[in-house]
């Protein structure tokens, strides 16, 4: 294993990640947003909070990524599905996302991805750590396609990291942006596989996707905080999780 995945492990050993579904959370999450996308200029802001109606979704999920306990980013998911067409990125560029579930796909659709700009210049893995949770979500859901709605300065990235394919060229005017965006994605069930080799921080446990995820009758607790499952999935150990100062079997 490289010096930058044995890294990675090293940080996510101090990791939690939350699912958000409580105000007090929420507000938390949104002064992140804020001061990220302040910083970027990225969107209009109007107030001191960023939170709209679709982070309330069925099919959606918001996370928030903690460091030593302390809040360092955050990042929303959309489960698309050709009955459930709710996301971010369909209402930028609707006719290319529906034409993925009308040819019968289903999606996961990473958006809302704000880190503290005070933290990202002293840890520059938070993007890693961050998009961590979208590979799991792809997993968990056995999606076609994971979605990237981001900058065109950041589509090398996606490009190196996730061999996401281009599905449109950067276009500015796009909705309340004031930035411009390009549409990818990454073939996920052809990509996950290489990509879990060459970066085994990336790996999980099924448990771990399935307390971050897991809704309703499928779910065996109420959303905990839950600590990454990457180094035992990756080396072997413990068939153990850690949750909320509870230890549960996988």
């Amino acid at each position: 294993m490289n010096r930058f995945s044995d890294k990675l492990l090293e940080l996510l050993d101090r990791v939690e990640y939350r699912r958000v579904e409580t105000g007090e959370d929420m507000e938390d999450v949104a002064r992140i947003r804020f001061k990220a996308y302040k910083m970027a200029d990225i969107l209009p802001l109007k107030g001191n909070t960023l939170v709209d109606d679709i982070d309330f979704d069925s099919h959606a999920y918001v996370f928030g990524i903690y460091y030593d306990e302390r809040l360092i980013s955050t990042v929303r998911l959309h489960h698309v599905t050709p009955e459930h067409r709710v996301s971010s990125s369909g209402s930028i560029f609707p006719n290319e996302i529906n034409a993925f579930l009308d040819a019968g796909m289903s999606l996961i659709d990473p958006v809302r991805l704000a880190a503290d700009p005070e933290v990202l210049s002293e840890m520059p893995a938070i993007p890693y750590l961050t998009l961590r949770i979208a590979t799991m979500a792809t997993d968990y859901f056995e999606v076609d396609r994971c979605l990237q709605l981001v900058k065109p300065q950041h589509a090398a990235f996606y490009k190196r990291v996730f061999d996401a394919d281009t599905i449109v060229s950067p276009q500015g005017n796009c909705g309340d942006y004031n930035i411009d965006l390009t549409l990818m994605a990454t073939r996920t069930k052809e990509t996950l596989p290489p990509l879990y080799r060459r970066f085994p921080f990336f790996k999980s446990e099924p448990y771990e996707r399935r307390m971050l995820f897991a809704r309703g009758a499928d779910a065996p607790f109420s959303p905990l905080t839950v600590r990454p499952t990457a180094r035992r999935a990756h080396f072997g150990g413990s068939d153990r999780i850690q949750i909320s100062g509870l230890s549960q079997g996988g």
